[in-house]
């Protein structure tokens, strides 16, 4: 069960999961609450505004990484974290992403000392 799970793979899942229970808590409350979800990020203020850029770009560039990184070490479905992340949130598929890269990079290594 933990073959190629590291303490920082663990990590990385502890985050994810974190990432998913705290965007999904907010986000069932808008639904509840029959919120204008986009109108909420841009439309709330200065500050908010800032915010949305902010993790608007870290996002993106996050996104080009996951799948230039993907493909360099050769995980399959790459493209899928990013897809995910428009179901559930970046703040869960990317450290999940992450948690994945560290298990290759693991199984890498076990498999260069014999």
């Amino acid at each position: 069960m933990t073959k190629h799970w590291t303490p920082l793979a663990f990590v990385y899942l502890a985050l994810s999961l974190a990432g998913l229970i705290g965007t999904w808590s907010f986000n069932i409350l808008a639904i509840v609450g029959l919120r204008d979800f986009i109108g909420d990020w841009v439309g709330s203020g200065p500050a908010v505004s800032s915010l949305t850029v902010d993790l608007l770009v870290a996002a993106v560039a996050s996104s080009i990484l996951i799948i230039v990184e993907a493909r360099r070490l050769g995980m399959r479905w790459g493209w899928l974290y990013v897809v995910l992340s428009g179901l559930t949130a970046f703040a869960f598929t990317f450290p999940l992403f992450l948690a994945m890269r560290e298990r290759t990079l693991q199984a890498a290594r076990a498999a260069a000392e014999g």
